[in-house]
C-alpha cells in the first residue's frame, strides 16, 4: 500500500527520551533508531499526522508511553544484571586467589560452567520482577492492538461515509 504524501511543512515525530536519532525532514512513517546504550532496545520516533483524530493519538501516546516503559525497564534490568555479574566474577576469582587481570594483562573470565550459577541465581532472584513485567507487557500490548483495531474501524467507516455522502450528491 503506498503511504500518502506529505505535506511541504515539516511534521514532527513525537520526541523521545532515549535517544538523540532524528528521521529526516520530509518523512511521514515511524522510524527505528540505532539500539540505544543502556536498553539495547531500538527506540521509535513516532510520526504525528497533521489531520490525527482523537482515536489515532491517544494509540501513538499509549504506544509512546509503552515504549519509554519497556526502555527504562531494560535499561534498568541490563545496568543490574551488568553490576552483579561483575560482582559474582570478582568474587569468584577473588576466592580462587586470581586477580581481576591475567599475567597478559586481559580481564580475567570464568568458564562457562561457572558463569551458569549467575544465570541460574539471577533468574531465579528476578523471577518475580519478569514476571510483574511479562504481565505488564502483554496488558499493554492487548491495549495497543485492541485500539489499533478501533482506529482501523474508525478509518473505514470515515471512509465508507465519505463515499456515501459522494453518492448522495
Amino acid at each position: 500500500r503506498l503511504a500518502p504524501q506529505c505535506s511541504e511543512e515539516r511534521r514532527e515525530a513525537a520526541p523521545s527520551r532515549v535517544s538523540r536519532f532524528c528521521p529526516p525532514r520530509q518523512s511521514c512513517h515511524d522510524w527505528i533508531g540505532p539500539p540505544d546504550k543502556y536498553s539495547n532496545l531500538r527506540p521509535v520516533h513516532f510520526y504525528i499526522p497533521e489531520n490525527e483524530s482523537p482515536m489515532e493519538q491517544k494509540l501513538r501516546q499509549l504506544r509512546q508511553e509503552t515504549q519509554e516503559w519497556n526502555q527504562q525497564f531494560w535499561a534498568n534490568q541490563n545496568l543490574t544484571f551488568n553490576k552483579e555479574k561483575e560482582e559474582f566474577i570478582h568474587s569468584r576469582l577473588k576466592a580462587k586467589g586470581l586477580d581481576l587481570r591475567n599475567e597478559t594483562g586481559q580481564k580475567a573470565t570464568l568458564n562457562a560452567e561457572e558463569m551458569a550459577d549467575f544465570y541460574k541465581e539471577f533468574l531465579s532472584k528476578n523471577f518475580q520482577k519478569h514476571m510483574y513485567y511479562n504481565r505488564d507487557w502483554y496488558k499493554r500490548n492487548f491495549a495497543i492492538t485492541f485500539l489499533m483495531g478501533k482506529v482501523a474501524l474508525e478509518k473505514i467507516w470515515n471512509k465508507l461515509q465519505r463515499k456515501q455522502k459522494k453518492l448522495s450528491v
